[in-house]
């Protein structure tokens, strides 16, 4: 396995979407044209209703492992006048479509959403969820700051039918708390899992960390120990992703203080060992949940879906972003907002989209995203008779039967099926159908696969 790790230790994207955003092309998208491609698939639906992903980026300190957009202050004056503008934003959607949009997903993604007061979380949602209407089965739920989340936050988020929450826990030992900036006794994670359980809340999620600096195997059984003893539904078991040409904070250590590709990848083996003892069962690449659990029987039924919130079992495509940096997606385009919140604000309350990036995808960009999805949520694929599909598929017949020789995979009559072993490298077995990474870039630009 030694050896694998090293073949196959490559900078390669997490594809969260396909085309990767570095490779989108229309910068300064024409707002009118968004609106009117938002329309297009909104209505074209069979099950008419979108996901909605809330932005919300103000953090009181930072975490030097943390590569997402964030602002670090204590002042929180500042959460009125945000939550003003994305109000402002939900608005132009509205009107847009004509109609209360219905919304299946909601998701407080950051930053801290937990940073913001319940009582602005609660005007925030509310009006929000005034202006539409809720699809039978939606799903609503959050990210928390095991240091910073309130019973009162957790209860008026319950009453506004939020049931799932997600707690960056990271890694419990101290010397690495210390490191990647995130000190959180462990107390707090027990007492905010227990307040969740309490207020009815039946999806409670770890994020948990292998591969950070001064991280040892006995770390990682330690912290797979005290997900036995809390017991949460769900896992999501992510890869450090070592990028200091794009994280300024993680410069304050080096690849001396990071376990090798080797030591990273036993790591996850031992975690994902003690996991699927304990009867975690394994969704896609770095996801374990409860046999019971949606994601597991969307696993198992074949209709697993993957988007920038994360795995889901909704197969719509159409996902809102509102807030600063936060991304949409139709299916067939993206998106991106405005990265600095003081741009992004004076652009949604003159009502303004503040769209910087976005891509309209081509046909054949369409099909290698619905490839790489089905490979990275159900490990399996079958090529059709599309012309473009079946350039994709000769395209890769070298690689894929070094892959196949390595044990990564299966092949079949114009089909694919990852092995157990595979998994570890999906994202390797996914870039044989990118043909965007095969171009030159002069900066790096993804983490290591490994």
């Amino acid at each position: 396995m030694t050896d694998l790790s090293t073949k196959y230790n490559k900078a390669i994207p997490r594809y969260t979407s396909y085309p990767t955003v570095p490779h989108w092309k229309l910068q300064n998208p024409n707002q009118a044209e968004w609106l009117k491609e938002v329309q297009k698939v909104y209505f074209s639906q069979k099950d008419k209703s979108i996901s909605l992903y809330i932005h919300l980026p103000f953090c009181e300190s930072l975490c030097t492992y943390c590569g997402c957009n964030k602002r670090i202050t204590k002042n929180h004056s500042v959460e009125e006048q945000y939550i003003e503008a994305v109000l402002s934003e939900w608005n132009i959607y509205v009107n847009a479509l004509g109609e209360k949009p219905i919304i299946r997903n909601i998701h407080l993604g950051g930053g801290t959403p937990t940073f913001f007061s319940s009582e602005n979380l609660h005007k925030l949602l509310f009006t929000i969820l005034e202006t539409s209407e809720i699809h039978p089965h939606k799903a609503f739920s959050f990210e928390g700051h095991p240091n910073n989340t309130t019973y009162e936050q957790l209860r008026i988020l319950a009453e506004l039918g939020f049931d799932r929450i997600s707690y960056g826990v990271q890694d419990f030992n101290i010397k690495v708390q210390k490191a990647i900036h995130r000190i959180q006794p462990i107390e707090n994670v027990r007492k905010t899992t227990q307040w969740a359980r309490q207020l009815g809340y039946h999806s409670v999620n770890y994020d948990l960390i292998y591969g950070l600096p001064f991280q040892t195997l006995e770390n990682i059984e330690e912290n797979i120990e005290k997900v036995r003893e809390f017991k949460p539904e769900r896992i999501a078991l992510y890869s450090y992703a070592h990028v200091p040409w794009k994280s300024k904070a993680q410069r304050g250590y080096g690849d001396d203080d990071l376990p090798k590709p080797e030591e990273k990848l036993a790591m996850y083996l031992r975690a994902k060992q003690m996991l699927n003892e304990m009867g975690y069962e394994n969704i896609g690449m770095d996801h374990f949940a409860v046999p019971n659990d949606e994601l597991t029987i969307a696993k198992e039924k074949g209709y697993l879906n993957r988007n920038f919130m994360g795995y889901t079992t909704d197969q719509n495509q159409m996902m809102i972003g509102l807030g600063c940096s936060a991304i949409s997606a139709t299916g067939t385009a993206f998106v991106q907002n405005e990265k600095v919140v003081e741009k992004y604000q004076t652009a949604v309350l003159n009502d303004e989209l503040p769209l910087i990036i976005g891509h309209y995808l081509t046909e054949k960009e369409q099909i290698s995203a619905k490839l790489i999805n089905q490979i990275i949520c159900n490990g399996s694929v079958r090529f059709n008779n599309s012309s473009l599909a079946m350039q994709l598929w000769e395209e890769a017949q070298e690689e894929l039967a070094d892959m196949q020789k390595d044990g990564l995979l299966e092949i079949g009559d114009y089909s694919l099926k990852v092995t157990e072993k595979g998994m570890l490298f999906v994202r390797n077995i996914c870039s044989l159908f990118d043909p965007k990474l095969k171009q030159k870039s002069e900066k790096p630009q993804f983490s290591q696969s490994i």
